[in-house]
This record gives C-alpha cells, structure tokens and sequence, in this order.
C-alpha cells in the first residue's frame, strides 16, 4: 500500500491494475477508508496510466457498491428468462451444482461447456482455477473468438506473433493512422500521446467508416465502407510501388515474398479501390503520398476493422506496409495493433492442459454459441450440450444472433450455471447465480495488449455481500467433485506468482503495482520478426499448407454493399463511447450520459424513408428486427448505419439489442464473428 500526497487521516491506498477489455491497462490507485473504497484513480507513477483514468472506470466505486450488485447466490424460481430467483446458501448451490455436473459428466464431460471471455483480463481469475477445472472434468473447450482472433492470426501470419512498436513512441511520430479504432473512447492514454505528436507537428488521419470523436480531432477521416480496408491497404501499396517510395534494402533484408506482393499490389490501382471503399481517388494518392513520404510514420490499428468476413486478410495488408517504407527501422515508426504477443505469461502452469490426461475434448466456437445450443447429437457434432457454465461473460447481449442464443438459452433442458456482479440478460436464463467479486476484491495479475508492463491487482477491500471470486468458485467445485490434485489448492497469490515464473519480478509487482517488460524501442529495425524465416512475411506457406492464399488480398463482405435490394444499408454496431460491450451499461451515470439505444443515419438515407433524429425506427433483416431512436448524423457515411452498442437487451424499448441483426457467419482467418459485415433496412417505426 502506498501513501498518497494528502490522503484523509485514516485512509490507505491500494494498489490495482483496470481489468477490462482495453488496451490501455491502467494502474489503478484505490482508496479506502474504514474498509470501503472510496475513490479510484490512476496510479501517476505509471506512465502508461500517468494518474488518469476513463469516465468508465473512474466510476468504479458507484459499480461495486452498486443498489443491484449481486450480494448472495440465488436458484432460479420460475421459467427460464423470467429473472426469478431466491436466495440460497452457497453450501446448497455448490452442492447442488456439483452433481449436476457430475451426472453429465458421468455420460460424456463433452456436454458440458465453459463460456469466458474478457469480463477480466486478469490470467487468474479469467482462465486459471477455471480451466484447471475444466480441464481435469474433460469439458468441451471454447475457441475464444469473439473479439480479437482475426486480427491475432493475421498478425502472427505477417510479424510472427502479436507485437509491433511500443505504444510511448507514437508521441515521437509525424504521420499517425488511426486505423479502425476510435481512440477517444476505446484508447485514451494513446490518444494522448497522439495529441502530443499532433501539438509537436504530426499529421493525424482516421480511417473508419464513422466519423467518430476521434475522427474529429484528426487532419483528416477517410470514411471508407465497411470491409474494404484491405483494398485501400493495396492501393496504398501500388503508389508506394509507382512512385518509388520504398526501403529497398529493408524490403531485400527483412521481408518475404515481395515479388508476389508486388504483382499483386500492382493490381490495385486507386481508381480501383476508390470505387469499392467509397472514398475519392485523391484521397487516396495523398494518404499514400503522406506514408512514403513522411518518417517516422506509424499506423495504430484497432480491432473493429477485423469483425468483417476479409478481416484477417485486411490485417495482414495493413501489417505489410511498414515494411514497404522501412518505418520499423524508426522507434516511432511502424504500427500497433497488439503487443500481447511479448508478455512471457506462463499459461500451462495456469491453466494445467496436462489435466486433460491426453483426452481431445471437442472445440465449440463461442461466436457460434446460438447453433451449438441448438444443436442435437450428431458425430460430427458431439454430445448435444447439456450444461453451461457462464462466468467473465453475458452471451445473450454479446453474442450474434441472439434471437437463436436466447433460444438455446432458454432451454428448460440446458443446465445454467452464472458467475455476475449484476442480473445481466444472461443471468436471467441461469438455474444458479452466484455473485462474483469486483476487481477491488481480490487478487489478479494482467498483461495488455495496448503496453508492454505486467500489473498486479491487490484486494482493496473484502468481498462486498458474499461475493466469492471465481477461482474459489472453482475450487470449491474441484473439491466436491473429487478433485484432489494439489494444483486446485494453489491461492491467488500464488497464481499470480505462477503467471510469470521467473520472467517478472514479483517482488517489483508488489512494491510498485507493474514492472515494465525488456522489450527493445525499435523492436524490428533489423528484421528479427518472430516469424519462421525471421522476415516480415508478405507470402505466408503456412496459409498456403492450410489451403488459404499466401498473400494478402481484399474479400467482400458476405454480405456486400448493394447485394440485396431488400436490404440496402451496411450496419456496423461500435461500442457507445461510455459503455465496454456491456459491462456499465447497467452504471446510471453512465448510462444517463448515453440516454437511450440509437442507430445513426446519414441524412442522405433518412430523407428518402421520412425519418427524423428522435423518431422509433425498426432496423430488420431476414435474422431479425430491433427497434430503437434515429439520430440523424454525418457521424454516419451514406449507406451505413450505425447501431451503438452495446445495450443489455433487457434495456432496449422491445427487449433486444443490435445482436438481433448480426450472423453467425466468421472471418476469413481466426474463426471470428462478422459483427460490422450486416446488411440492414431501415423505416419508421
């Protein structure tokens, strides 16, 4: 615990890591007075975190302490989806859990499902104590898919693995693209550093298809269509290639496959790509002009351009160019999507695969949860899923297509069991709820994706109610089920001791919160990519092995712009500026400043179909309807919709959310979902 500069008399101040699903990762400073936390802050001592935190976070204490928080587990006491519950001891809960478990268990451990994902990004209470459990039951494994996968693969196709440049250098930048990601509100200790580089010169350009907050602060927006990126990227490469403005020597050095790159490249002039993204030709040939021609030169991307079916293959293109102008020889040169890929986390001693004892359970794609729940027995399938068990996650709001996720979730044959802070729309399907622990409860460790410091999270105070933390659910579980391996009675404290080994100093992590990983400041600048050949692969064999195209190209959408007459408009459902998916969504000053479900129109599309901002409009296509207000914008481009996410269902005016519309069909690499590829009509309600 460290002192503050004026901390109140009897207070202390704990030290914590943010555990939610941002790159930024913040250092968190709590503090607490008489047991309760009063206030969190940034820990100034980070510099990544430098003392600020978002809006979001900064609530945190209104959400801990929250009226509806979770306070003591519950057995459902009526249908399925009717949110009727009561109270029950958690000796009878885990009691009863337990053999539930066991019974199904005792036909085929397959049909039992683990549901997480990124409710904490935390290595111990995310998928430690969980997947030792899971593994040592033979459950079915979950390919964690909905959020980043596409993007992960296509990196570690083209640099070897998740990393780029280090995010403290973008400051030193005098051209930044902010590729697909609204910085403002899903990045903000980046964006000050961009801020910085912008105040000290720098050209800053958004690409994405809304004009965002952060698109508003940029030289410039390219609002090209959704799932065109990658045939900008080409484009972008045949006026390097035209005009000449490359780094031959790093391209002969430190690259793979430029020959057939360049062939390619070569096809894609920028009359080509101006006609399928929707943006000027000149636009286009100045972009390019700017990033040959301006050094150093970074792209940060962000993961909303991969939630299309081409997503991979536009990461890829977009991970190719820095090469082309040599930027990575530049520590403020290059580009950032995720520098996950450098933290040396231990997750075999976490997670304990060798608990399998050389069984192969099934892999059930967790952005397809709505067919899988649906589905019957079958060989190719497995055993029809029996049992869930929900915990970091709230399916039926995030998931798409929901209307099949609500149907497999309200099956009175399907065993339910919820780890939640609050009676999410998940929740509500449960046969047992149990209250789980806020980060200011218990203990954890983190990496990040957006820097490159490991942090450790201190409970700042005790379990509020009787709160348990999911690893103590799972150990509880483990031992009614039998489970004796000494590896179930590890605490958190050792967990977290474990997630690093060696490679961190645990000693660092407990003196100051974080320790800052030995990455060098210009990690590429003589090639050494992590890559089989050690290159920058343009041209990937493993791709080819697994009979994919080696080299990066554009893909349409599967559902195209101008495809289906009946459904003319592009939907993309970006996250509301203060709101994480949907976690907060139920934090009242959170969810006053965002007022109510919108769709953003571009007047252009809502003259012709009589609509006003604040009007009810029904958004549909063939999966779905969803009703909420217009708001009349040029937030929107012409021909694309934009349907804030994402509100719990059980908030939105008819019971549904933008994941109505959404499909279940996935990316061309990392088997993601496709949330921003959709087709939608729009008309009055």
């Amino acid at each position: 615990m460290t002192p503050s500069a004026n901390p109140p008399s009897d207070a202390v101040q704990v030290l914590g890591a943010c555990p939610h699903d941002c790159p930024d990762t913040c250092a968190l400073l709590t503090t607490v007075e008489g047991g309760v936390a009063r206030r969190v802050q940034g820990n100034p001592a980070h510099r990544h975190t430098d003392g600020a935190l978002c809006t979001k976070v900064s609530r945190y204490p209104e959400r801990t302490y929250h009226p509806e928080r979770l306070l003591t587990p519950l057995r459902r006491g009526g249908p399925k989806g009717s949110g009727q519950f009561e109270p029950v001891s958690w000796d009878e809960a885990l009691d009863d859990i337990a053999a539930r478990l066991r019974a199904i268990a005792a036909r085929d451990p397959q049909a039992i499902l683990p549901y997480s994902y990124a409710g904490t990004m935390g290595l111990v209470q995310g998928d430690g104590m969980a997947a030792r459990f899971f593994h040592r039951l033979g459950a079915s494994l979950l390919d964690r898919t909905i959020c980043a996968s596409a993007g992960g693969e296509a990196l570690v196709q083209t640099l070897g693995g998740k990393v780029g440049m280090k995010v403290e250098h973008f400051a030193e930048s005098k051209l930044i693209l902010v590729w697909g990601s609204n910085s403002i509100g899903s990045n903000l200790h980046f964006w000050r550093l961009a801020q910085k580089a912008k105040r000290d010169g720098a050209r800053l350009v958004c690409i994405d298809p809304r004009r965002t907050e952060t698109a508003d602060k940029c030289h410039e927006h390219i609002a090209l269509r959704p799932g065109t990126d990658a045939a900008l990227a080409l484009a972008l490469m045949h006026e390097l290639i035209t005009h000449d403005w490359l780094d031959h020597d790093y391209l002969e050095r430190h690259t793979l496959g430029w020959d057939a790159l360049r062939e390619r490249a070569l096809q894609w002039p920028p009359e080509r790509a101006a006609e399928i993204c929707g943006v000027p030709v000149a636009q286009i040939r100045q972009l390019a002009h700017d990033y040959g021609t301006t050094k150093p030169a970074a792209i940060r991307l962000n993961y909303g351009m991969q939630r299309v079916r081409g997503g991979g293959n536009a990461v890829r293109a977009i991970a190719c160019l820095p090469a082309l102008v040599g930027a990575w020889r530049h520590r403020a040169g290059g580009l950032l999507l995720s520098a996950s890929g450098y933290f040396p986390a231990q997750r075999a001693a976490l997670q304990r695969p060798d608990l399998l004892a050389g069984r192969t359970p099934r892999t059930i794609n967790m952005s397809t949860i709505g067919d899988a729940l649906l589905s019957e027995a079958s060989t190719g399938f497995g055993p029809k899923i029996e049992a869930v068990v929900v915990y970091n996650s709230n399916p039926v709001a995030v998931a798409p297509e929901s209307a099949k996720v609500v149907q497999g979730f309200a099956r009175e044959d399907l065993f339910t069991v919820v780890l939640e802070h609050f009676q999410t729309d998940t929740a509500d399907y449960a046969d047992y709820l149990l209250p789980a622990t806020t980060q200011l409860e218990h203990w954890d460790i983190h990496a990040s994706y957006g820097h490159t410091d490991v942090l450790l999270n201190r409970p700042a105070i005790a379990p509020v109610g009787q709160a348990k933390a999911n690893s103590a659910v799972f150990r509880a579980l483990a031992e009614r089920m039998g489970f004796d391996e000494p590896c179930f009675a590890d605490s958190d404290e050792a967990m977290c001791r474990q997630a690093f080994g060696d490679a961190v100093d645990f000693d660092t992590l407990l003196s100051q919160g974080f320790a800052t990983l030995p990455v060098p400041d210009a990690p590429f600048a003589d090639g050494g990519f992590p890559t089989p050949s050690g290159r920058c692969e343009f041209f990937s064999a493993r791709l080819v092995a697994q009979g994919l195209d080696g080299l990066p190209d554009h893909l349409p959408n599967h559902e195209a712009a101008g495809s289906d007459p009946r459904h003319p408009l592009a939907m993309i459902s970006p996250p509301a500026r203060h709101f994480l998916n949907s976690t907060f969504v139920n934090v009242q000053s959170l969810r006053s400043v965002e007022g109510e479900p919108l769709l953003e129109l571009h007047p252009d599309d809502a003259a012709p179909r009589g609509i006003d901002s604040g009007q009810m409009v029904r958004v549909f296509n063939a999966r779905g309807e969803y009703r909420c207000k217009a708001d009349v914008s040029t937030r929107a481009r012409p021909g694309v919709v934009n349907g804030l996410g994402i509100w719990w269902r059980k908030l939105g005016p008819d019971g549904t959310n933008v994941n109505q519309l959404t499909s279940q069909r996935l990316t061309d690499l990392g088997r993601a979902p496709v949330f921003y590829d959709c087709l939608v009509e729009v008309e009055r309600a």
